[in-house]
């Protein structure tokens, strides 16, 4: 907050969201409806690869970990999202925004670079498969799994700490919904020069993961556009296309928010685009999985049935 003299920001004001006089209870229902359907969505993706024998394998586990992460990457933002739709003060504090920043790009690499590593199994299997099974293993693919998750969280700890230092005297409204890198970093009072280089260190990032699948992808397409009969290519492609669209969603709109550099976008849109990658992304992931995918569509239905049969049993 501010006082007549300069004193030391203590919590920060959310600006990107309706007043609650101006309807802020009409967005909490449907985002509220949301939050509950992504995280029982990608729970049930989860248990149903973890207790479908079939399921298990590294294509499947790298889902289930991916669909894990999801659920407590959406928790870390819309929580406080749906409380400050329905609170007139719609703040938070210092220690709880940078906590909130962390988790949530800790989470979002994570799952970024579980992508990638989802990309080069693909790769493997499809213009590799004789050599799949020896190459991907079951230690292997729990260490990428554990490697993804520990990277993620580790790579942001030095950024957190040196943003956690900084000087904050001034205005402490973030114009955005969430607390996110660029409108906090433009609240402090040094030189704002910093801003372009986490834009380019966040760019590099995101490029490099971009290319690394893509080219993963356009060898998977040409070796299936070889396969000879119409029945395979089909199989081919319906086991890289969940994750493809999968691809395309995430990186898509985190491309719109963290490629822009010093462009600046008027605020409804940078809340439609924060909300496209923080909310609907993480939304439509469990949908593509389940329908798109017919093993899928079998243990989920298991899943559902023994619960079923177990609640009846009970009672």
């Amino acid at each position: 907050m501010r006082s007549n003299r300069t004193t030391s920001v203590t919590e920060f004001l959310f600006s990107g969201f309706p007043k609650f006089e101006d309807g802020g209870v009409l967005f909490f229902i449907p985002l509220f409806f949301i939050y509950i359907f992504i995280v029982i969505g990608n729970l049930i993706v989860f248990f149903a690869v973890r207790m479908d024998a079939r399921l298990h394998n590294p294509m499947y586990n790298f889902i289930s970990i991916f669909s894990f992460l999801e659920i407590w990457y959406t928790t870390a933002t819309i929580p406080k999202m749906l409380s400050n739709l329905i609170s007139k003060q719609r703040t938070i504090s210092m220690i709880g925004c940078l906590l909130q920043m962390y988790f949530f790009h800790s989470l979002g690499n994570s799952e970024g670079i579980l992508l990638t590593t989802m990309a080069i199994d693909r790769y493997v299997a499809i213009c590799n498969p004789l050599r799949y099974p020896t190459i991907m293993t079951p230690r292997l693919c729990a260490q990428l799994s554990a490697g993804s998750c520990i990277f993620g969280f580790l790579v942001l700890l030095p950024e957190i700490a040196w943003i956690s230092t900084l000087p904050f005297c001034g205005p402490n409204q973030i114009h955005q919904i969430f607390c996110d890198f660029e409108p906090v970093l433009r609240l402090a009072c040094t030189d704002t020069s910093m801003i372009l280089v986490e834009d380019v260190v966040h760019a590099v990032a995101i490029i490099f993961s971009v290319l690394v699948i893509a080219i993963s992808y356009i060898r998977i397409i040409t070796v299936i556009l070889r396969i000879p009969s119409g029945e395979g290519r089909q199989k081919a492609f319906s086991t890289c296309a969940a994750h493809l669209g999968v691809f395309l969603m995430f990186y898509g709109s985190v491309s719109l928010m963290y490629l822009r550099f010093s462009a600046t976008f008027p605020p409804i849109l940078d809340t439609a685009i924060a909300l496209m990658f923080a909310v609907l992304a993480p939304f439509f992931n469990p949908i593509i999985y389940s329908l798109r995918n017919k093993d899928m569509k079998i243990a989920i239905k298991k899943l559902l049935c023994s619960q079923r049969m177990l609640s009846t049993s009970t009672s």
